[in-house]
């Protein structure tokens, strides 16, 4: 997220907002990373400055905050971070972090969260995460030496908020799932219901039918829900739920068919963003409804769901140019149920 973002106003007098009514300009010296959106606030990492920014892009306010010694800015560990507010009272929010930290040869996961009504982060809290070990991409190749895979939070996928916990993957060997339990302040590691090393999968943590923890898996054509059986509040086992294959929900017309990508995740609304053969979908995991929003190259998405007004709607196209790469970006919008929906895609290549 370098760079400048800023809304570009579609529609007609007199409910067209004048241009740059929602925009966030950056310093010479900033580099932001969007670490996600919730609630109807951005959660943005100032690398250069070691600062935190949660933004509301309906009102503009802004707030900095700094990120707390134990969490360092770099490549070897890098930050993931939530942002949230309660329904009842929308003057303050929570924002959490996450990261890791080596100690004595032995990574673990730290995490620590910040309430805006007393301007205090938390005790850092800590578990122990599963041991560095051999990349089983890089021992399919036989003739290249085994490589160490270091665990570390996943950062470039935003954190999903089930219940009282987020989740972050973790990149190690096995791409397990880190548990920040906010109301019980703990840390855990839970292991996901499938192999996913294979270059033909893609996966998200969802929010499963009876609200619990739930996994979202794309296997080549075949969609699979699963959810989590739980013993004593704690997480005991993972249960396939539904099975669906993908030809009964695509229109593809294509004899070379694409695999279904998931490309971000909605989860106020519980809506996978899957891009295939060109076109960008909405898939309402619930009702299992589908919906084409957009013909698009672009690869990732960073879904915004906030409150909105009857009649007014919003859509940005935002295209950036650096030395090293071009980055597209543009809002795309969905109204559902009073909620003003935009969905954030992010793109780069490399020049």
């Amino acid at each position: 997220m370098d760079g400048c973002r800023s809304f570009v106003p579609t529609l007609a007098a007199p409910d067209r907002f004048p241009p740059g009514r929602f925009s966030l300009q950056r310093g010479d010296d900033d580099w932001f990373r969007s670490l996600g959106s919730r609630h109807g606030l951005v959660l943005i990492l100032n690398r250069p400055t070691n600062q935190l920014l949660v933004w509301d892009p309906v009102t503009g306010d802004k707030h900095w905050i700094a990120v707390p010694p134990g969490f360092e800015c770099d490549t070897d560990n890098p930050i993931g971070g939530a942002v949230l507010r309660s329904a009842l009272d929308d003057r303050h929010f929570l924002v959490a972090l996450v990261s890791t930290t080596e100690k004595q040869d032995h990574t673990r996961a730290i995490a620590s969260a910040y309430l805006s009504e007393t301007n205090t982060w938390s005790d850092i809290i800590s578990t122990p995460l599963p041991p560095a070990c051999e990349s089983r991409f890089q021992l399919k190749a036989e003739d290249l030496p085994p490589v160490e895979c270091p665990t570390m939070i996943y950062s470039s996928i935003p954190a999903v908020l089930v219940g009282d916990s987020l989740y972050w993957w973790l990149r190690d060997s096995s791409y397990n799932i880190l548990q920040f339990d906010l109301d019980r302040d703990s840390l855990a590691v839970i292991p996901p219901p499938v192999d996913l090393y294979d270059s033909h999968v893609n996966f998200s943590v969802m929010r499963a039918d009876d609200g619990g923890l739930g996994f979202l898996f794309v296997s080549k054509f075949s969609v699979q829900l699963w959810k989590t059986k739980v013993i004593c509040d704690c997480f005991a086992s993972w249960v396939l739920g539904r099975t669906i294959e993908t030809d009964k929900l695509f229109p593809l017309d294509s004899k070379e068919r694409e695999s279904p990508m998931i490309v971000g995740f909605a989860e106020e609304n519980n809506v996978a963003l899957m891009w295939t053969e060109g076109s960008l979908f909405m898939f309402q995991l619930e009702s299992l409804q589908l919906k084409k929003l957009v013909e698009t190259r672009i690869s990732f998405y960073h879904p915004f769901e906030s409150v909105y007004t009857a009649g007014i709607y919003i859509s940005i196209l935002v295209a950036e140019m650096q030395k090293w790469s071009v980055e597209y970006s543009s809002f795309h919008l969905h109204a559902r149920h009073g909620k003003l929906n935009l969905y954030l895609a992010a793109y780069s290549v490399q020049l």
